[in-house]
This record gives C-alpha cells, sequence and structure tokens, in this order.
C-alpha cells in the first residue's frame, strides 16, 4: 500500500467529517488516517462468552445476552421527563432495557421478536435487572461484522462521550480505515528479524491490535508492536551515541602521570571498592581515546562518587588540562569544595569555589587564574556558565545531579572550548536500567553498586504513631551514647503555613520531652536566613546540640558521621526516593545507624508498599525499580524529561524485558552494520531515515 495514503487528513475517512475531524485532532491529535492506525486500544473486553438472564449478578462487568424484545413503552418520572423502556427475555427470564435521551430514533430502530445480541452493564432494582443504553445487533448482523472475540476499549475523554464519539464509533472508525487501506501496510523490520524472534507481519499485527481474533492472536500482536516501538527507540539513542564518538572528537589523555600516581600510591584515605575501580578504568579508557567522553555515574548515597570524580580530574591535571565540577545548589558546591580540598591537599593543586555569592575581588583572581592556566579545578554553581569564566584549556567537566540543570545550561559549559571537554555526569539518585536505557540511552552509563568497607547497612523500622513512647525511649538511649539524631517533618509546597505549625508542634512537643539542659535541640526549615540556617547546622555538626528538627531542607549532601538516627515524621506523605535520600544523611560513620518511618495507621495501599519496601532493602536501585512502578516514568524524572517517553503502545516497566530484548538487537545490528548499509537492512534504514524526519519520533507511523 502506498505510505501516502495514511498521509490522508482524518476528515476524509468515511463517518468523519469535518466536525468530527476537528473533535478528532482536538481531543486525541488524530489528524491523518497513519494517526487512527497507530491509535491502539488500552483495554479489552472478552465477547466470547454470552450470559443468560439467570446468570446475572449486580455491577458484573460488561456482559452479551441473546434473546428477543417483546414489548416497549415509555414511562414518566419526575416533572416532564420520560424514559423508554423495553422488556428483554431469553429461554431463562426476562430483564428490562432502559434509555433517558433519543427516544424517537431508539424506538424507531427497536425490532420487536427478532433474535439480538445485547451489550452493556446490568444493575439490579428489587428482583429485576436493567441495563441502560445497551448496544443492541440483529443476531444476523452481529455474525456479519468485522467484530472479534476481544472487544477493544479506545482511550477517551469527556467531551467525546458527550458529543456522541462512543467506543463503538471509533471501532467503526477502524473498519472503515481497514476497509480503505485493505489492511496493507509497509512491512517496517527485516526479515530476519521477525522470523529470528517468531514475530506477527506488521499487517497481522495491526489488525489484531484492533480485531483481535483470539487472546493468543492479540498477545502475538502486542509484542510485535511493542518490541517495534522500543526498537526504534534504542536503534536512535545508540546511533546518536555512535555518531557523537566519530564526530565529536575529545582530548586524548594518553598519559596517567605523577598527579594521579602520587594520589593513588600515597594520599587515598581509604582502599577503593571493586566498583570504584572498575569506574575509574572505564572513565580513564574514554578519556584515552580520540573521541568525547559522555558517561553518567551512577551511585547510591555515600558510594564514593567524589573521590573518582577528583582521581578523573587528576588524570585531566597529568594531561595539562583545567577541570570544573558544576554542583545545582551553593550548599553541594561548598561540600564538594571541601571534601575535594581535603582529598587534595597534600597534592600542591590549585582548587577554587565559584558561587552568587563569591565576591567580586576573588571573582577576579578566578577569572585570571582560569585564563593563564594557574587555577586546576573550579568548583561552582550555575555561575560557571557566565560568559565572563573563561577557561586556558578546560578537558574535563563534572556535573552533579545533572537533570537539574537543563540542554541550553549545559552546553554553554561546551562552548568555553573548540574541543569540547569530556563529561562527566554524576548522580546520587539512582535511576532504574530500565528508564537510564530510555532517557541516557545515548549516554555510556558507569554504576557504583557498592559501599566502601566498614560501612553497617542502616537498619530501618516502620512504626505507627501509638508507639511514639518506646521510639522517645529508644532516643534517649542512643543520645546517652553520643549519639545524634535528625527528626524530619515533611514539607508539601502548597501549604507552608500548615507544614510550619506541624514542625513548630513538633518542635515544642520533642522540647517538653527533652528539656534543656539535659538535651539541646537545633530547628531547621526553608523560612529561615541562609546565615540562620548556616549557624543551626554548625551548631549540629560541632555536636553542641543533640537533635536535628527540619523540614526536608536537608536532604542533600549533609555530612555529620555522629548522627546515627534519622525520624521521619508522616513518612507516608513522601515518595520512595526521597525517604531513600533522607534515609542516606544517617550511616555515615562507623556505628550503627536506624532509620524510624512514623506513620498514621491510615495507610492506602501505595504507602504501605512503599514503607515495605524501605523497611525490606538499602538498595537504592531496587528501590527505584519499585518508585517506577508507583509512580510512572513521567512522575518520576520530572516534567522535562516526560515527554520522552510518549509511548504508544509499549510501557517501560511493564514491558522491562522486551525493552531489553530490543536494546540488545539493536546494539547487536548497529555493532555489525553502523550505517544500515546491508541489503538485508534496507528496510531498517529506509525506516528509520523516515522517523528521524519527524520530529517526535516516538509518533511514527507504520
Amino acid at each position: 500500500m502506498q505510505q501516502n495514503l495514511l498521509e490522508t487528513p482524518i476528515e476524509y475517512l468515511k463517518g468523519v467529517g469535518p466536525n468530527r475531524g476537528t473533535l478528532l485532532r482536538k481531543e486525541l491529535g488524530i489528524h491523518k488516517y497513519g494517526h487512527l492506525l497507530n491509535f491502539f486500544p488500552n483495554r479489552y473486553i472478552d465477547r466470547t462468552r454470552y450470559y443468560k438472564i439467570n446468570e446475572l449478578q449486580n455491577n458484573i462487568a460488561e456482559v452479551q445476552i441473546i434473546g428477543k424484545i417483546i414489548n416497549i413503552k415509555t414511562v414518566e418520572f419526575g416533572k416532564n421527563q420520560k424514559r423508554l423502556v423495553a422488556t428483554f427475555v431469553d429461554d431463562t427470564g426476562q430483564m428490562e432495557l432502559v434509555w433517558f435521551q433519543g427516544h424517537k430514533w431508539i424506538r424507531e430502530s427497536l425490532k420487536l421478536n427478532e433474535i439480538c445480541v445485547i451489550f452493556g452493564k446490568c444493575t439490579s432494582f428489587g428482583n429485576t435487572f436493567n441495563m441502560a443504553h445497551p448496544e443492541i445487533e440483529l443476531m444476523t448482523e452481529h455474525e456479519q461484522s468485522l467484530r472479534s472475540a476481544m472487544q477493544p476499549v479506545y482511550p477517551s475523554t469527556e467531551t467525546l462521550a458527550n458529543r456522541g464519539i462512543s467506543n463503538r464509533v471509533i471501532n467503526k472508525m477502524m473498519q472503515q480505515l481497514f476497509q480503505e487501506t485493505q489492511a496493507k501496510f509497509a512491512e517496517t523490520l527485516p526479515d530476519y528479524l521477525i522470523s529470528e524472534l517468531k514475530m506477527m507481519p506488521k499487517n497481522a499485527a495491526l489488525f489484531n491490535i484492533h480485531f483481535p481474533k483470539s487472546a493468543e492472536a492479540l498477545a502475538k500482536a502486542q509484542f510485535r508492536l511493542k518490541f517495534e516501538e522500543l526498537f526504534y527507540i534504542q536503534l536512535q539513542l545508540i546511533t546518536k551515541n555512535l555518531i557523537r564518538k566519530h564526530k565529536i572528537k575529545g582530548h586524548p589523555f594518553t598519559k596517567v602521570g605523577d598527579y594521579f600516581n602520587d594520589f593513588y600510591q600515597n594520599h587515598l584515605p581509604f582502599e577503593l571498592t571493586n566498583a570504584q575501580k572498575r569506574v575509574i578504568k572505564e572513565i580513564r579508557i574514554d578519556m584515552g581515546s580520540n573521541a568525547q567522553m559522555n558517561r553518567l555515574l551512577q551511585g547510591d548515597v555515600g558510594s564514593g562518587k567524589t573521590i573518582v570524580a577528583l582521581m578523573s580530574m587528576l588524570i585531566a591535571l597529568d594531561n595539562g588540562f583545567q577541570s570544573c565540577l558544576m554542583a545545582p545548589t551553593e550548599i553541594l558546591a561548598n561540600q564538594h569544595f571541601n571534601g575535594l580540598s581535603e582529598l587534595a591537599k597534600e597534592l600542591n593543586i590549585n582548587i577554587k569555589i565559584l558561587t552568587g555569592s563569591t565576591k567580586i575581588a576573588t571573582r577576579r583572581i578566578i577569572h585570571e587564574e582560569l585564563e593563564n592556566g594557574s587555577l586546576h579545578i573550579l568548583i561552582g554553581t550555575h555561575a560557571l556558565l557566565e560568559d565572563k569564566v573563561k577557561f586556558q584549556n578546560l578537558g574535563l567537566a563534572v556535573i552533579d545531579e545533572q537533570h537539574r540543570f537543563g540542554v541550553e545550561q549545559r552546553s554553554k559549559l561546551w562552548k568555553k572550548n573548540e574541543i569540547p571537554p569530556h563529561v562527566l555526569v554524576m548522580t546520587a539518585t539512582p535511576i532504574p536500567r530500565t528508564l537510564a536505557m530510555s532517557l541516557y540511552g545515548d549516554l555510556d552509563i558507569s554504576v557504583i553498586d557498592e559501599l566502601p568497607p566498614g560501612r553497617k547497612p542502616i537498619q530501618t523500622v516502620h512504626r505507627f504513631d501509638s508507639n511514639r513512647l518506646k521510639v522517645w525511649k529508644f532516643i534517649r538511649d542512643e543520645i546517652a551514647l553520643g549519639r545524634q539524631i535528625y527528626i524530619v517533618y515533611p514539607l508539601i509546597e502548597e501549604s507552608k503555613t500548615m507544614d510550619l505549625k506541624d514542625l513548630m508542634d513538633g518542635y515544642e512537643s520533642i522540647s517538653r520531652d527533652f528539656p534543656l539542659p539535659q538535651y539541646a535541640i537545633s530547628i531547621l526549615h526553608g523560612k529561615m536566613k541562609p546565615a540562620d540556617k548556616d549557624a543551626e547546622m554548625k551548631r549540629f555538626a560541632e555536636g553542641k546540640t543533640n537533635i536535628m528538627v527540619a523540614t526536608t531542607v536537608i536532604e542533600v549532601g549533609v555530612n555529620i558521621p555522629n548522627a546515627s538516627v534519622m525520624i521521619i515524621e508522616s513518612a507516608e506523605r513522601f515518595g520512595l526516593s526521597q525517604l531513600h535520600q533522607l534515609r542516606g544523611r544517617v550511616g555515615r560513620g562507623a556505628e550503627q545507624s536506624y532509620c524510624i518511618l512514623m506513620t498514621s495507621h491510615k495507610l492506602s495501599a501505595d504507602s504501605k508498599t512503599r514503607m515495605e519496601t524501605m523497611v525490606g532493602t538499602n538498595d537504592g536501585f531496587e528501590i527505584a525499580e519499585v518508585d517506577l512502578k508507583l509512580r510512572g516514568p513521567g512522575d518520576l524524572m520530572g516534567t522535562q524529561q516526560s515527554g520522552v517517553l510518549n509511548l504508544q503502545i509499549a510501557d517501560i516497566v511493564r514491558d522491562r524485558d522486551i525493552l531489553i530484548l530490543a536494546r540488545n538487537y539493536a546494539l547487536q545490528i548497529l555493532k555489525e552494520d553502523a550505517p544500515m548499509q546491508k541489503p538485508e537492512n534496507a528496510i531498517l534504514r529506509a525506516t528509520y531515515i523516515e522517523l528521524t524526519k519527524k520530529k517526535n519520533i516516538w509518533n511514527y507511523i507504520s
């Protein structure tokens, strides 16, 4: 079939017309025949079973019954209101069919005493069942229609329902589309792939997704179309990565010299874990090649990403290049600065920090040293992106928690050099493997999946508010051992007043239970001035207070090894990744640490799952997988990324195995034939070119 028929505007399809066409465009984004073809059902109703009237139960899902109408009457109810009521019988009993609108044409269309099939939802009043606004077909029509055993149900909107575009109408449009196109659609996958994976051809898959012959045929059609959608996304991401490696030259850092070796042999504060060694090796290989490195480094809170970043910067320095590290907040930038300065104090290298609050005189010195090359490592916030910040030769850019930076911001960093610097992106937010493959499929990914030795796993327990006295006793025991405690209250943006009240009420009751002079309490919340926040943090860090009562402002980057207990109040109001990040604030010293999740007894099913997950595992990746299942990809990555996963039929959570399969095949094919030039890959190449023409690659058309 010629592709161009699928480009026909939707209003030209018989039965659509200009008015319905406008509605379909506005409500469902269906502009052309091709869009309708790729508008897939979101569920199916089994129409293989016919019920008898004596088998009916209240509120059972939709049912179909064979019988006949023996009587029709109009019944008045309320003020000037009428309903049309028909008596429907089969050989086991009788029921009523009811219509509240459209009496005139319905009455004309009903045939008495002819065998027909009714379909709809049943409810009972007294001993009589009734079905409101049923679908009705004469048995002769029912047997001939292109209706399948599994009845598709399409996504809809309130506007469409109100304007009479029901599921049945969309089904009719679909039948019309298949008749006009004669159900002939171009194949989009090569023969060898179809036979190797025993897949349905494209034609059969599209037919069976809309008119499944059986549950088995439907499953095969779904597999074929999901695989294809995910396969082409992976093909594009991997190709993008390969092109970047060929086109974008990087500085080849060929030598590992004195800075790196001196640090590794003489100044390492602890033995590196195997995971850290593996990741450093991956980075060394990348930076040693002629291509620009573009690597995502994932590691849980406390897994030692900072030392990996420093050692990568030392390789740049050994090759005569400068590095920078960009963090999203001043607190984090300061922490990186302090951490790196401490690690590198014996190495005689120049490290400085640049943030919004850096004094003008200091800025001048930084700008000067950057340009003359005497400043080796610059750490900072968005301030690094200012035009005034010019490097002599930037060789490596490390970006922390990159999802907080936009693409334009990052590209400003690249432009600070003729040849773009190598890029290492770090995140402490574990990203599930499937999501990473889809969002960062064009980056190479390294994972630090073990904690430094000597760290004891944090013990997590879930307690209800009614156990509070026992929890308070436990806190007293820990403080007696010289430990410090965090108590965190949720922060919900919409009602800051309520949050502050929660926090202040909590602070007051804790102050009563832990009175001066025996105990001292710090408080920290978003409404405080930065100087006051720093002063409170400092008191806690120096051990002058035993308990820190705070909102989630302490979530990122605060490092206090002596704090061993994290109590999270109203834990059900937090998301999983936030709970995991908060838990990571303790467990930084050698002592056993604890995380106590306090909740009310009233918990939703999702909240229960979150509590069980937190108690059951410390593994950030496992937690992220559960989070992905609960919240879906859009919520997890925030709005700026959710558009990427605007999938039409596949679901990266439920179809994880298909995604991994699709990625492996895409990798293998591109490894053997990157330009897709072999004759057997002609279909691949043609489809790929067609898809990349369209801005929104995912909404591809057969």
